[in-house]
């Protein structure tokens, strides 16, 4: 692109590892701040093929992070004894505490522990640790305490307290709250946490006007993606995130992509009955059936949430309603509500797709934090000369089965979808993909 800056000799970007990655949320983040995320360890073999297609110049680890150890990384990701400047993640946990006992010693929070140890194993100048809001309330808070005194007892400063941001204040068109924990090794500097930005907020129909209606393409009922369909007149952000309009604080890898392919678009088929009843809800309201937000337009888009495996009932999350057509959204315009750029691939099926964006840090939040971290080491960020080709498509349409195979890992280690009949799925679960 010729607006990308010349690469400065010698330039630094410095190294991060992403722990739990998912699609790679907070790795496009730490990329866009100016780091080289060289390893992402993730368990879920279908979330990792699509982190592999979507970061050819990082290795994908399909392991659990309590069975992997950081010579184990290192090797992977050919670091020798090179510096590995943040590990960054959002481990699962359930927060619960044991009357009596400590936190972290519940082994339902054992991932913490595994956060804890594999950014001392690597040696890390630097963490980033996400979860949830609700970490940082009740009996809750005793995790986070703990964690933060593990980290002290490893040779860490933390920056306290720790903050809860709302990705709506830092560009992206979503109300979704996250908790941050950072830390350094001590005697280094401390990053502290972004500050809001002053600008007015995205709104829904910035990030999604121009994207094309699916429901026009009868193509999108069996394929996820269009070649050659016309996009509307675009905002500020879409042309950003269409990649017409350069970004002064992204310093991510070009990628080699075609703008005339309109991807992660398959289309969802609704009742009659369940298209009335989308069409007379108003802006900003649930659906009172469904219980589906109908986004507003002028507003920004409620916290998208990934659903879960048959392991935990099959449960698909409520997906919002379209401002403007009876239909629930798409994934790529759920992926633009998220701010990942166009070219950033999911996986075909809409379950997949709508469980890898539910389950991620939306890209922008993820780099006013990685560009805090940036600041601290006094860095000068620059954009790459390189331009990196995007991964096998193939990697996007792996099912569990395959995936798992392809890794040498376990099909047994996520939760599967329970596939229901043609009625149930068009109306009770009509966005479950076939």
């Amino acid at each position: 692109m010729s607006f990308l800056a010349r690469e400065p000799k010698n330039a630094r970007r410095p190294v991060g590892i992403d722990l739990f990655a998912g699609a790679g949320g907070l790795s496009l983040g730490f990329e866009q701040a100016g780091f080289d995320v060289r390893a992402a360890v993730e368990i879920d073999p279908v979330h990792c093929a699509v982190h592999e297609f979507n970061f050819p110049n990082c290795v994908s680890i399909c392991d659990n992070a309590s069975r992997i150890n950081g010579r184990a990384i290192r090797s992977a990701a050919r670091l020798g004894s090179a510096t590995v400047d943040v590990v960054f993640g959002g481990a699962p946990c359930q927060g619960f505490s044991l009357i009596g006992k400590r936190a972290l010693d519940d082994p339902r929070n054992g991932l913490l522990l595994e956060f804890l140890r594999l950014t001392v194993e690597l040696d890390a100048n630097y963490f980033v640790f996400e979860n949830v809001q609700g970490l940082t309330v009740g009996t809750h808070k005793n995790l986070l305490h703990e964690l933060v005194d593990a980290f002290h007892a490893s040779g860490y400063d933390v920056r306290l307290p720790y903050t809860v941001l709302n990705a709506a204040d830092f560009g992206v068109p979503q109300d979704r709250r996250r908790l941050f924990l950072m830390g350094a090794k001590k005697g280094l500097p401390l990053p502290g946490y972004p500050a809001p930005k002053r600008n007015p907020r995205t709104t829904v129909w910035d990030a999604i006007g121009d994207i094309p209606e699916a429901n026009e393409f009868l193509e999108l009922l069996e394929s996820d993606a269009i070649y050659g369909v016309k996009f509307g007149k675009p905002s500020r952000y879409a042309r950003k995130m269409r990649g017409s309009l350069e970004d002064p604080t992204d310093f991510s890898y070009p990628r080699t992509w075609d703008p005339k392919l309109l991807t992660s678009s398959m289309r969802t088929e609704h009742t009659p009955l369940s298209q009335e009843r989308f069409a007379a809800t108003a802006h900003g309201k649930v659906e009172p059936i469904s219980r589906f937000h109908k986004l507003d337009p002028a507003g920004v888009c409620n916290t998208l949430r990934a659903g879960t495996g048959s392991d935990r009932g099959a449960f698909t999350s409520p997906r919002p309603i379209h401002p403007h057509t009876p239909r629930c959204i798409t994934v790529r315009e759920a992926a633009r509500l998220h701010s990942y750029p166009d070219w950033f691939r999911l996986h075909v099926t809409k379950w997949h797709g709508f469980r890898q964006i539910g389950n991620s840090v939306p890209p922008m939040l993820g780099r006013a934090v990685a560009s805090e971290l940036i600041r601290a080491m006094n860095i000068v960020p620059h954009r790459p000369e390189r331009v990196l080709e995007l991964g096998s498509e193939a990697l996007l349409s792996m099912n569990v089965s395959v995936a798992a195979r392809y890794y040498g890992v376990s099909g047994g280690v996520v939760g599967r979808r329970l596939r229901v009949s043609a009625p149930e799925r068009t109306d009770q679960m009509a966005l479950a993909i076939a």
